[in-house]
């Protein structure tokens, strides 16, 4: 099975109702009959990206740029929603995190980018090798740069969950 990283821009309130009720989150994410222009899926490309920001994998990883995907804040323990739980910054939090993305440069990701450290580290899906393959997760890092711009913009939460 694929592992891809959705990440969905909520209000303060809907935030708030999807900790009460993370069902209603489950809902949004699998029941969407139509795409949700407050949703972004970042395919394949996500642990790319991060060893891309933090230097490292999702294991073990206490890189402070992990809160782009990983903040710890769970919108509930018991939550599945493919593997493992949704997690959630704050609107304030956002704002923070998408000044510090804005602080990177292409030229940056791509002197990071290390394909046989990569591998080393089984960074998922494990295709760094690939002609070309730098260019996916520097087009997949901008929309991830333009969705945290919105929900920065907005005042929104950002919620995310690999499904």
């Amino acid at each position: 099975m694929s592992m891809v990283l959705e990440l969905l821009r909520a209000t303060p309130a809907e935030l708030e109702a999807y900790i009460q009720d993370s069902s209603l989150l489950e809902d949004r994410i699998y029941e969407a009959e139509e795409e949700d222009p407050a949703m972004v899926n970042l395919d394949k490309s996500w642990e790319g990206i991060l060893f891309l920001l933090t230097g490292k994998g999702l294991q073990h990883n206490d890189h402070p740029m992990q809160k782009v995907f990983f903040s710890g804040q769970n919108i509930d323990d018991d939550m599945d929603i493919g593997y493992g739980p949704a997690e959630y910054l704050t609107p304030e939090q956002v704002k923070e995190t998408y000044a510090e993305l804005c602080a990177i440069t292409e030229e940056e990701l791509t002197a990071r980018f290390d394909p046989a450290r990569m591998l080393e580290l089984h960074i998922y899906p494990e295709i760094w090798e690939e002609e070309g393959i730098v260019y996916y997760l520097l087009a997949f890092f901008n929309e991830l740069r333009t969705f945290y711009a919105k929900a920065a913009e907005n005042n929104e939460a950002v919620i995310t969950a690999i499904t």
